[in-house]
């Protein structure tokens, strides 16, 4: 299926959604996020949306690469929310991080939280994330990921048990929120610093610019 979606991706994807601004119909935005990052992140772009969370339940298939896995996640997100408005250009996204061929997700509790970041400190890992925008009643979508490399501290057990008393780390991919504190375990990135809070904005804005739907800078 995912193998489908990438293949059928081609440069035309936004013609259909520009025409229809042309011609005076431009598509209602929503962001299927429950996301406060994605939805503050979202409105820098200057445009109008409506926001639509949906349980979307997240598959993490042991055949497929990270940088799928959050592109299927992503896909399945705004296909719940397409099929609730066809008529609307649905925009979901999903964050993961890697290290190695280790994948982690939000962590369940406190405990799974200190072990992640026990693992990912003094160390470099990727934060990926997968965005779809789909336009199902004229079946138009676009898929794309985005990947940035953020470096931690070395950080001994009362550092992260500090952090973490500071977040909530149980809603955040990694167990952990750069925007939040982030000084404290981030030593350094390189990539989009957007796209480790949640949605890459300055690719985003390459695609909505392009069908006429975000301000230009």
């Amino acid at each position: 299926m995912l193998l489908f979606l990438l293949s059928s991706l081609a440069g035309t994807t936004y013609n259909v959604f520009m025409a229809r601004k042309v011609a005076g119909s431009t598509p209602r935005i929503i962001l299927a996020s429950a996301s406060p990052r994605r939805v503050e992140l979202l409105g820098q772009l200057g445009v109008k949306f409506d926001v639509m969370p949906l349980p979307v339940e997240e598959v993490s298939p042991s055949h497929l690469t990270p940088e799928e896995i959050c592109q299927i996640n992503a896909y399945r997100k705004a296909r719940a929310a397409a099929k609730k408005n066809p008529d609307a250009l649905i925009i979901a996204a999903d964050t993961i991080v890697c290290l190695g061929s280790d994948i982690y997700g939000k962590p369940g509790t406190m405990g799974e939280a200190m072990r992640m970041l026990t693992r990912l400190q003094g160390r470099t890992h990727l934060v990926l994330t997968g965005v779809c925008l789909l336009h199902l009643r004229v079946h138009r979508q676009k898929l794309f990921a985005v990947s940035t490399a953020v470096t931690f501290r070395h950080l001994h057990a009362r550092q992260i048990r500090g952090y973490l008393s500071k977040i909530d780390p149980l809603d955040k991919a990694g167990a952990y929120a750069i925007q939040e504190e982030g000084d404290e375990i981030v030593k350094a990135i390189a990539g989009s610093y957007s796209n480790v809070v949640g949605l890459p904005i300055e690719r985003l804005r390459e695609e909505l610019t392009a069908c006429g739907l975000a301000a230009r800078r």
